[in-house]
């Protein structure tokens, strides 16, 4: 609304400038082009008039009286003037104009709003002083817009020709009016706009915005009002905002850049339902479009073509479509807010930031940092959630699908989801442990996927690392209890890769930690992995995963104090010493491999877990290596009716070490 509200105000000035066609220093010459310039506009289809008009010729100033304008367009744009000062004018050539100052005075722009709810829009602005103007005599080209797009075009058009030093608005008053569902008031002081040249503007800066609104939503009413300072913006260009609303660049693929830096804070804003809020800063910079994406026309008349009724689920279809292609031709290089703070009846939330970019409808990031708030069971904490590669475009698309509610999503629909987003990290969280007092903390997590398959990723990655408490009162945690330990943590490192090319598919375990327990690694290999594995297609899925191989498995465990934890368990169950017990557990390795009829390669590993048992803080390295070509699917079913005939399939290598 502020950048719209910026628009009008200089699009209004200008355009009132270009009435102007200074000829030779006599009242009726000046009259006459006037006349001219009003006849203009009516021959578009609008209305104008004004009253009089005089002529100082000493101080080259010319002063309009009571202009009133309506524009051709459906629903009406009208404007009113009490009055426009043009001083120190003058011709430098034969079609242009130009004057020291131009000061309005009066100003009441208002219009209907159209769509199924209708509303209403107006500002007014006591008065507006413009600088060291020049422009073209005139309109560019005959205002004659069938549309509220078209008048912006004819305005964006006129405005690029003008230029200026600076324009001031001390004060702005405006009001909107959405019936029950919105209905307010807003106002603007301190507004200058500097440098306006080749339809470019250098800085646009508002001091303070104040707003009251009325809304009803789910049935309750609501009051809400706020205080936005410091809002500033530079490098607006209206002809990169003109490109979008030409029809004629509708195949234009480039970026045009719509404005640089802009800045905004501190907002306030408070609810009468008992919300108070506050931000520190506000930011985006680097905002772009590109026309061939963002046709604002196609958009608006396909709302209007639906009209008051309800879409079927085909226009919603479409509609949805067409929002998804609008995000596509925006680009935002980033857009940050700070020092976020509210007061809610569920009690106080600060937020550090909130940070996210927009290119090709997609968020490279989303971030939220520095997350700190309560609940009834203690305080939580998040040092940064994020988001990655999330596209927006195409989860409205993907979405929309799932607007019909005769026939459920596929498989390979939902599966479509997937490549909508390619990551997610967290990191720094504290969280009350049930009624404890104490926290659970999650010092990192992060997971990645890629390298798609159609939807399906055939590459992914997690890291994560966390403490907990161990609940004392769960029958599942007696054991840690017993050994003394009153948090756990993990930490862990966790990889899976397809390679194309070797039609092998890994899982690596670089690490995996829980402390005060052990300290792991693992590598586990599947080889003659197909490309159809990865199908969305669950049928298609199962039927290639036949043909997969079972390949290498390694793995190390080293002891940290799990041995102990079970060496105790068991000396507190059978009554013996904890001496005894482990070696009850070791004489059991023992009489297992003796006495039970297994695969000869089970030997291999009997001393290497006896020696683990009898030895705190031995490490234990195990290979497994296929003897021949085993099916996956054949080494699964195996496991769960025979392990030791599964086992029976590798060639075993087992040893022990400090």
């Amino acid at each position: 609304m502020v950048k719209i509200l910026m628009g009008l105000t200089a699009v209004v000035v200008i355009a009132v400038g270009g009435y102007f066609g200074f000829e030779l220093y006599t009242q009726h010459r000046i009259t006459g082009e006037v006349e001219a310039a009003f006849e203009q506009m009516r021959a578009g289809g609008g209305k104008a008039s004004h009253g009089k008009v005089s002529f100082d010729l000493r101080s080259r100033t010319v002063r309009i009286a009571d202009i009133a304008t309506e524009s051709a367009t459906q629903p009406p744009v009208r404007l009113k003037i009490a009055g426009v000062t043009a001083a120190g004018v003058g011709q430098p050539d034969a079609g242009r104009f130009s004057a020291d100052s131009i000061e309005t005075s009066d100003i009441e722009i208002s219009a209907n709003i159209a769509g199924p709810a209708g509303g209403s829009l107006s500002y007014k602005m006591p008065r507006v002083v413009m600088k060291d103007y020049s422009g073209p005599v005139g309109s560019q080209r005959p205002p004659t817009p069938a549309s509220v797009i078209e008048m912006y075009r004819s305005a964006l058009d006129q405005f690029a020709a003008v230029s200026a030093t600076s324009i001031s608005v001390p004060s702005i008053a405006g009001a909107i009016n959405f019936g029950a569902a919105l209905s307010g008031d807003f106002t603007y002081s301190g507004m200058t706009i500097r440098d306006i040249k080749g339809g470019k503007i250098a800085a646009m800066q508002i001091e303070r915005a104040n707003f009251t609104f009325n809304t009803q939503q789910a049935g309750k009413a609501d009051k809400m009002t706020g205080e936005i300072a410091n809002l500033s913006s530079r490098d607006f260009d209206a002809n990169a905002a003109a490109a979008i609303l030409d029809p004629q660049k509708a195949n234009d693929d480039r970026y045009y850049t719509l404005y640089g830096k802009t800045s905004a804070g501190p907002y306030t804003v408070t609810s009468a339902l008992g919300l108070r809020m506050r931000i520190d800063q506000m930011t985006i910079d680097g905002v772009g479009a590109r026309p061939s994406r963002l046709q604002l026309p196609a958009l608006l008349a396909m709302i209007q073509a639906a009209g008051a009724k309800s879409p079927t689920p085909a226009q919603t279809r479409e509609m949805i479509d067409k929002m998804a292609t609008l995000y596509e031709g925006m680009r935002i290089g980033t857009a940050e807010m700070r020092g976020l703070s509210a007061e809610t009846p569920q009690g106080p939330v600060k937020l550090q930031t909130i940070r996210f970019n927009l290119e090709d409808g997609k968020i490279g990031e989303f971030a939220v940092e520095g997350l700190d708030t309560n609940t009834p069971k203690g305080p939580i904490k998040l040092g940064r959630f994020a988001l990655k590669s999330l596209d927006i475009a195409n989860f409205m698309r993907v979405s929309a699908q799932f607007a019909n509610p005769v026939q459920p999503p596929s498989p390979e629909l939902i599966a479509g989801l997937f490549p909508l987003i390619q990551g997610v990290e967290i990191k720094g969280v504290t969280a009350p442990f049930k009624n404890t007092g104490k926290f659970v903390n999650l010092d990192g997590f992060d997971l990645n996927w890629g390298q798609f398959v159609g939807p399906i990723p055939s590459k992914a990655r997690l890291t994560a690392k966390m403490t907990t408490p161990v609940d004392a009162t769960d029958p599942a945690m007696k054991a840690l209890v017993a050994a003394g330990l009153d948090t756990l943590s993990a930490d862990a490192d966790i990889g899976a890769e397809w390679a194309e090319a070797a039609h092998s598919f890994v899982v690596d375990v670089p690490k995996l930690e829980v402390g005060g327990l052990l300290k792991a690694s693992a590598r586990v290999a599947l080889a003659n992995v197909p490309r159809q594995v990865f199908s969305a297609s669950a049928a298609q899925a199962i039927g290639a995963a036949a043909q997969i191989e079972a390949g290498t498995i390694e793995l190390t465990v080293r002891d940290l104090g799990c041995v102990d934890v079970g060496v105790v368990q068991y000396a507190r169950a059978q009554n013996v010493s904890r001496d005894a017990a482990r070696q009850a557990i070791a004489q059991s390795i023992r009489d297992t491999s003796t006495t039970e009829t297994i695969a000869p390669a089970m030997e291999a590993i009997r001393g290497a877990l006896i020696s683990f048992v009898e030895t705190p803080g031995q490490t234990l390295v195990v290979k497994l290596t296929p003897r021949a070509k085993v099916p996956a699917l054949q080494l699964v079913q195996m496991l769960k009716t025979d392990p030791m005939m599964a086992l029976a399939q590798f060639r075993i290598e087992a040893s022990t070490g400090l």
